[in-house]
C-alpha cells in the first residue's frame, strides 16, 4: 500500500512540476504516458483495496470450520473399544480409552460379554455431577448379581506413565490442577513431565469406575458419567475409562434422585438398562455410523481457536481464554463426509 501511494505523489508532483513551464505541446505529447501510468496506479489500488477486504474477513466459526474440514481431519470409531449402553430411552455411545486404564477398559468389556449389566439399573443422577448405573443389589450378598470370568474389583488405574510417543496437543491457556493440560486419542488429558505421569481429567461426558473408600475396591461393575461442570477433584482419585461421544441428553436430562448424593430411594425411579454391548459384538447394520474429529491436526487446533474467541455475530467481547472442559471434540455421522 505504501508503494501505490508514494507512486501516485511522484506522478502528481510530477504533473504539477510540468505544468508550469512545459508547453502546451509537450503536456499534449506526454498524455498518453500519463494516462497509463493512472491506469496502472488504479488497478494497483483495486488490487489493494480487494486484498484489504480479503485480509479483514471476520475468522472462521466452529461450524464452517467444520464444514471446510477433510475426510483426513476425522477418524472412525474402534468397534472393539466402543460400548452401546441401551437404554428404555435411548442409546449412548461410549467410547473407550485403553491407552489409559487398560485394565478396567478389558474389565467392564468383559463384563458386558457375560451380560452383567443387562437389567440393571441407572442408580444416581445427582445435580450439576454424576449419573450412576450398575447393580441396585450390590451390597445385598444374597442378591448382588454375580460375576463370571470378569473381575469385581481390581487395581486403580488412576494415572500412567508419562509417554511423549503418545500423541497430545497441548491446550496453551494453562489449568488449576495439573502442569498442562491437552488432548491426546480425541480424550482430555494432564500431564506432569516432572513426575512422569499422565491421566484423564473429569470433563464433561467422562466415564469413570466407581468404588468405595479403599482404592482397589472398583473394578467397572458400576459405572458413572459426568453431567455436570467438571470435577476436577476427582482427578487421579477415580479411574475414568471412556468418554460418552452420543446420548449424552439421555443421561443429563434424568430426574435428579431425591436420596443423598443424588440416589433413587425408590426402585421406580430408577432406569432401567435392557443391555450393555462392545459394538464389535453388534451386527454391523445396528452399529452407530459415527466418527470423531481426530485431535492431532491443524484442525482442531483452529477449532479449540473458534472456541477460545468466538466469532458468531451474537458474541460481542472475545474471552481470550478457555478451559479444557469448554473445548468440544466434534463427532458426526459419517455419512457427513460423502
Amino acid at each position: 500500500m505504501w508503494k501505490v501511494r508514494s507512486q501516485y505523489h511522484y506522478y502528481r508532483r510530477f504533473l504539477r512540476s510540468r505544468s508550469s513551464w512545459y508547453p502546451r505541446t509537450t503536456i499534449m505529447k506526454s498524455l498518453p504516458m500519463v494516462r497509463q501510468l493512472l491506469l496502472i496506479t488504479l488497478i494497483l489500488l483495486a488490487g489493494v483495496c480487494t486484498y484489504g477486504a480479503a485480509s479483514t474477513n471476520k475468522p472462521l466459526t466452529m461450524a464452517e470450520l467444520l464444514a471446510a474440514s477433510q475426510p483426513g481431519d476425522w477418524r472412525a470409531l474402534d468397534p472393539e473399544n466402543t460400548m452401546y449402553l441401551e437404554l428404555t430411552n435411548g442409546r449412548v455411545v461410549i467410547e473407550l480409552a485403553p491407552a489409559f486404564a487398560p485394565r478396567h477398559v478389558a474389565n467392564v468389556k468383559a463384563l458386558a460379554r457375560e451380560r452383567y449389566f443387562d437389567g440393571l439399573a441407572i442408580l444416581r443422577a445427582q445435580d450439576n455431577y454424576v449419573v450412576q448405573w450398575g447393580d441396585p443389589n450390590a451390597e445385598k450378598p444374597g442378591l448382588a448379581r454375580k460375576v463370571g470370568r470378569a473381575q469385581r474389583t481390581l487395581a486403580p488405574e488412576f494415572d500412567r506413565a508419562f509417554d511423549p510417543k503418545l500423541p497430545f496437543t497441548r491446550l496453551a491457556d494453562g489449568d488449576v490442577y495439573a502442569p498442562e493440560v491437552g488432548f491426546s486419542g480425541g480424550f482430555p488429558v494432564a500431564r506432569d513431565q516432572r513426575n512422569g505421569k499422565m491421566w484423564l481429567v473429569h470433563t464433561y461426558g467422562m466415564v469413570g469406575a466407581g468404588r468405595d473408600n479403599a482404592p482397589d475396591s472398583g473394578g467397572g461393575t458400576e459405572l458413572y458419567v459426568v453431567i455436570g461442570h467438571s470435577p476436577r477433584h476427582l482427578d487421579r482419585n477415580v479411574t475414568l475409562l471412556g468418554r460418552v461421544i452420543q446420548g449424552m441428553e439421555l443421561l443429563s436430562t434424568l430426574p435428579r434422585g431425591t436420596a443423598a448424593m443424588g440416589f433413587y430411594d425408590q426402585p421406580e425411579q430408577r432406569l432401567p438398562i435392557k443391555s450393555m454391548r462392545v459394538a464389535a459384538d453388534v451386527p454391523e447394520p445396528e452399529r452407530a455410523q459415527l466418527e470423531i474429529l481426530r485431535t492431532d491436526t491443524s484442525m482442531f487446533q483452529h477449532v479449540i481457536e473458534a472456541r477460545r474467541n468466538r466469532r458468531e455475530e451474537w458474541f460481542q467481547v472475545p474471552v481470550g481464554k478457555i478451559e479444557i472442559g469448554n473445548v468440544p471434540i466434534p463427532v458426526r455421522a459419517r455419512n457427513a463426509s460423502r
